[in-house]
């Protein structure tokens, strides 16, 4: 493949790159909101043209109980390995819209950066994968087979996606599958992640006496439902920040000062790392770096909390009910069901007797691990270095993909975690962008995982 030639059909289609993507960032694919059911399902005809457009030999809509599964392949030849990519067209919800700098599903470029909604988690990333098909396809140079999952529901936790590849595991027969949905340490330093955190994510409701009363009456004597849920989840992490659930670190991997020695090679900037999210100072497990905490160690942190009145004015009550959503991050070894278990008992066991305590366990995901030492990464670490001019470096992220654990589960294969994002990328958050630059070096990357791993897979 000629390196010339690859660069050459990303500059004369640079700017159709760019208007496609806009347009499928129009598209409000919210699927933690029924509101935007037909929206989503427009998104998945709108994903399934984009793939015929490009060249596949197939290409369909697959139901499922919740939002649907668009599936395509092109089979060049059954004697060639297959590559299977796997990507979501689902978008977090965009509340609160009013911090947003432009519509987040009105796509702006603002100094190099796509700004909207699912712009970098992971239409763009995802997208980059079809522009990189094109590629091949128009060249003339596919080396591998080429399978496309791109699914709806893996912002809300991919409930329906487990019942698909169950059923369908002939059709999803592959050598590798590869995922753009992680980040690089930044444009200079490419890097693979080849570790995710799990997730367990939960809900717990407090709830005192049987209807709100009145404070002035009842305050001093009534256990008020949001202090109690406040003071419980604050016993959650004791002085040095470590999380006092009973045996919740009992099965935590413990990572080797060899690799901590390594991760902590990576060019990392404390001060711009605080900048960035506008903090003057970090709070990490005691013993360990930003870095570790955020990848090595697992996490429990409260995601909403809420209860009484909210409304505008004053209205002097005590309430009755106090909620809070909570998830924990998971290394691996932890599992998600154990470690739900273990909270709920905790949590249910702090509680005082004024009050009832509710757990309620939402979705949840398994730690993963990938190898160094697989054609698989291989193929990754040569295209990146590649195009960047540098050898990535080996990363563990913090976030979580349920979905890697589950493939290797059922489909017996190693997902590639090839993702061109960038933390400060604002994904979950109000003004969520993504790189020009970030996106078009992903289109020319991945062309070069595909020819590298059919060398690979060859040895």
């Amino acid at each position: 493949m000629n390196n010339q030639d690859v660069k050459s059909y990303i500059d004369q289609n640079k700017d159709r790159f760019l208007n496609e993507l806009v347009e499928l960032l129009k598209i409000p694919s919210v699927s933690a909101d029924s509101a935007y059911d037909a929206d989503t399902e427009r998104c998945a005809e709108h994903v399934k043209q984009s793939l015929i457009n490009v060249g596949v030999d197939f290409a369909e809509i697959c139901p499922t109980a919740g939002q649907p599964i668009v599936y395509a392949e092109k089979m060049i030849d059954p004697n060639k390995p297959t590559i299977l990519v796997y990507g979501h067209y689902d978008v977090q919800p965009a509340d609160p819209v009013e911090l947003w700098n432009s519509p987040p599903f009105d796509p702006q470029i603002i100094d190099g950066n796509i700004y909207a909604r699912g712009s970098a988690d992971d239409k763009g990333q995802f997208y980059m994968h079809v522009k990189a098909f094109e590629l091949l396809s128009k060249q003339g140079e596919l080396p591998c087979n080429v399978k496309f999952m791109i699914e709806g529901e893996e912002e809300v936790g991919s409930v329906n996606l487990g019942v698909f590849v169950k059923e369908n595991k002939e059709k999803l027969v592959a050598d590798v599958i590869i995922i753009s949905d992680t980040s690089i340490i930044n444009n200079e330093t490419p890097s693979i992640t080849v570790g995710l955190r799990g997730l367990s994510y939960v809900e717990v409701e407090v709830t005192g006496p049987s209807k709100d009363l009145h404070s002035g009456v009842y305050g001093g004597a009534i256990d008020n439902p949001v202090n109690v849920v406040c003071d419980m989840i604050a016993s959650l992490k004791d002085e040095n920040n470590a999380i006092t659930v009973k045996g919740f670190y009992d099965k935590v991997e413990i990572v080797s000062d060899e690799d901590r020695k390594a991760m902590s090679e990576a060019p990392f900037s404390k001060e711009d790392y605080m900048s960035a999210v506008g903090v003057k100072a970090t709070r990490t497990e005691k013993g360990y770096s930003d870095r570790e905490g955020t990848s090595i160690r697992p996490t429990l942190d409260v995601n909403g909390i809420w209860g009484g009145y909210i409304g505008e004015g004053a209205k002097t009550v005590l309430p009755s009910k106090a909620f809070a959503k909570i998830s924990m991050r998971l290394v691996p070894h932890q599992e998600p069901d154990e470690i739900t278990r273990l909270f709920k008992e905790h949590f249910e066991s702090i509680a005082p007797e004024s009050v009832s305590v509710k757990v309620t366990a939402h979705h949840g995901g398994e730690p993963a691990v990938i190898p160094t030492d697989n054609p698989g990464y291989k193929a990754a670490s040569r295209a990146m270095e590649q195009t960047f001019g540098r050898k990535p470096i080996p990363e563990r992220g913090g976030g979580s993909i349920p979905i890697v654990a589950l493939f290797e589960k059922e489909l017996g294969l190693k997902s590639i975690l090839m993702g061109f994002g960038l933390d400060s990328d604002d994904i979950h958050s109000p003004n969520e962008h993504y790189g020009v630059f970030n996106y078009l070096k992903g289109i020319e990357t991945i062309p070069y995982f595909h020819h590298y791993f059919a060398e690979e897979s060859a040895n």
